[in-house]
């Protein structure tokens, strides 16, 4: 494989970016694609999440930077998609607009902007035989399988996909060494990730005192030829700590548009959200700012004014920070139990547009001396550091999201879940777990089993349409769980013969997570002693 022919990609809520390796100056460049990328002065060329489907049965699509040139972004047309990402792998709640004639899911809108960005890679640049995607550390496996089907279509030889405030850490070039924390606030996520930045190859004891060899990809499909570079790796990434959520540059927007419908009658709307989006940026830049907009065929005209103090209050006023120090309180912890307090901290990296905002930098600085705030690559950071998994560097990393399986909860008569897999588990495992079951009914000719996907007690963001407006917004807090094989032909786990009866425990089954991240399971039948699933695997984890 080509070093020239490596590729990483940050599909982000608001942007992506698109990044490649170039062998001779041993860089990475940020690529501009003709009629995707915006060029921002004093930035990278950003390729705006945009898509507006112009024939759903064809398939056909404009996306990018090309959505804004021609005005389409600015329109109440429910052929208009923003914020795509936030909607793949969540159920959408109420009435999905029909496009010429058939409903139109958001991982359908995703998979379309993908596909066509990386063709235009392809003619733009040639054969891509290694892509990186990144994703943000909260996403469910949906999510991840849902990038990893677009993957299986394409012709590409390996693809893979590393946490989005890792990658980060990685594409922050001043910092080869130390600790370094990462923010990572884009339009849709607000990830925290604790790295250490090591020049030479480690091992991590776990909790359990055994030692765990540095693993060196997240995921990864495809055939892969990169043996010849594990002996020459020299660095190391070691996550110690990571927590995220649903909030981003998108919330901020609604909370600014909620904001002037109270106090001007402003209406929700493609516009005024875009209006909003850019009082926010400018204030990044400057005390003040103003959006003025008149559209001379109906006459509607907008003047919005803000500053950043009644920013500030706004964000107050929707527990924004209080939110950030959740998840400072929570990676910090998690810190703490590795053995790392907050002043170990050598920097702490800003990522993504939202963590432009300068109240981000003063909530900051209640944690961390300014000089250790740094913010120089908000954009590229992702992307660049996706590419270096190409070039020498380690990544150890742990299990986001603790993992159980589905039982009947008889004292509450519900469906309740049996935890197997702790959050923060080290993989590979050395040591199976193991679970007896029995049968629940009286010739039972098979067990069947769901497992979940179970992640901590948190917000909930809910996705769903207010007319022709896709809104998301966070509700009441509850546990998030995300069933993996809940669907006919995935649940059988063993067949039993003879069949089984209430009473006493009829199966053993011994889990255990194998370097790739796969849920492995054996099954023995302990009435023959035979037994039925050998080291199968089940389900690919995060």
């Amino acid at each position: 494989m080509s070093e020239s022919s490596s590729y990483a990609i940050d599909f982000g809520t608001s942007n992506t970016v698109i990044t490649r390796w170039n062998p001779v100056t041993q860089v990475t460049e940020t690529l501009a694609l003709p009629q995707w990328s915006q060029q921002v002065p004093s930035s990278p060329p950003l390729i705006p999440s945009l898509v507006y489907i112009d024939d759903a049965m064809a398939g056909q699509v404009t996306a990018g930077q090309q959505v804004r040139d021609r005005g389409l972004d600015l329109s109440g047309d429910p052929r208009f998609f923003r914020n795509i990402k936030r909607g793949i792998g969540i159920p959408v709640q109420g009435f999905i607009p029909e496009i010429d004639g058939q409903q139109v899911p958001f991982e359908q809108v995703g998979q379309w902007f993908l596909t066509g960005l990386i063709q235009t890679l392809m003619q733009t640049e040639g054969a891509v035989d290694s892509l990186v995607f990144t994703v943000p550390v909260d996403s469910f496996e949906t999510y991840r399988n849902w990038l990893g089907q677009i993957s299986q279509s394409l012709d590409i030889s390996q693809v893979r996909m590393v946490d989005e405030p890792t990658a980060a850490a990685l594409g922050y070039g001043a910092w080869n060494n130390g600790l370094l924390l990462v923010l990572d606030f884009g339009g849709g996520t607000l990830d925290f990730s604790l790295v250490r930045r090591e020049n030479r190859p480690f091992t991590q004891t776990d909790n359990r005192s055994s030692t765990v060899n540095p693993l060196g990809f997240i995921l990864k499909w495809g055939q892969t030829n990169m043996a010849e570079n594990v002996a020459q790796r020299n660095q190391t990434a070691q996550v110690l700590a990571k927590a995220g959520q649903n909030l981003g540059g998108a919330d901020l927007d609604q909370w600014l548009v909620q904001y002037f419908a109270d106090t001007q009658g402003l209406p929700l709307s493609s516009l005024t959200l875009r209006l909003a989006e850019r009082l926010k940026i400018q204030l990044s830049e400057q005390e003040k700012a103003t959006e003025v907009y008149f559209n001379d065929e109906t006459f509607e005209s907008y003047e919005l004014k803000l500053d950043r103090d009644r920013f500030q209050q706004i964000l107050t006023d929707n527990q924004f920070f209080e939110r950030l120090d959740e998840s400072m309180t929570t990676v910090l912890q998690q810190g703490q139990r590795q053995g790392v307090v907050r002043e170990d901290i050598d920097a702490v990296l800003l990522v993504g547009g939202t963590a432009r905002i300068p109240a981000v930098t003063t909530w900051l600085q209640q944690y961390f001396p300014v000089e250790k705030i740094k913010s120089e690559r908000p954009f590229d950071a992702i992307a660049s550091g996706a590419l270096q998994l190409n070039q020498g560097i380690e990544v150890k990393d742990f299990l986001y999201h603790g993992y159980g399986i589905r039982y009947w909860n008889r004292r509450s008569k519900s469906h309740d879940w049996h935890p197997i897999i702790r959050a923060g588990q080290y993989y590979p495992m050395d040591a199976p777990i193991e679970l007896l079951l029995g049968a629940s009914v009286d010739n039972q000719p098979s067990i069947e089993l769901i497992i979940g996907e179970l992640g901590e007690t948190t917000s909930r963001t809910e996705v769903y349409f207010d007319g022709d407006q896709l809104i998301t917004k966070v509700s009441s807090s509850q546990a998030a769980i995300q069933p993996l094989n809940d669907r006919d032909g995935a649940r059988s786990l063993a067949i039993l013969n003879p069949p089984g009866s209430p009473g006493s425990d009829r199966i053993k089954l011994l889990f255990q997570v194998d370097g790739d991240r796969y849920l492995r399971v054996t099954v023995e039948d302990l009435l023959t002693q035979e037994t039925l699933q050998a080291d199968q695997a089940l389900v690919q984890l995060q």
